[in-house]
């Protein structure tokens, strides 16, 4: 694993860290993050152990930034 690869590695600390603000900020029972075996830049973004989205880990200009990517199907939105 390169140094760059290294960094952009997302730790446990960091996922435990994300998952607080996300219950905090959206209030959302039943949401949890899963490591992503193959990518280790990432997690995955459950609710009620339903995929919704994924986190991914950036570093831009020595600043760390987490971007959330949320899956919304079609058939959903006639619910």
């Amino acid at each position: 694993m390169s140094q760059a690869q290294a960094k952009l590695k997302m730790t446990g600390e960091e996922s435990s860290k994300i998952q607080k603000f996300l219950e905090k900020t959206l209030k959302t029972p039943g949401l949890a993050l899963r490591a992503r075996p193959q990518a280790a830049d990432s997690v995955e973004v459950l609710v009620n152990g339903e995929y919704v989205g994924l986190i991914h880990k950036d570093l831009d200009e020595g600043e760390t930034s987490y971007i959330f990517t949320m899956t919304i199907l079609d058939i959903d939105l006639d619910e």
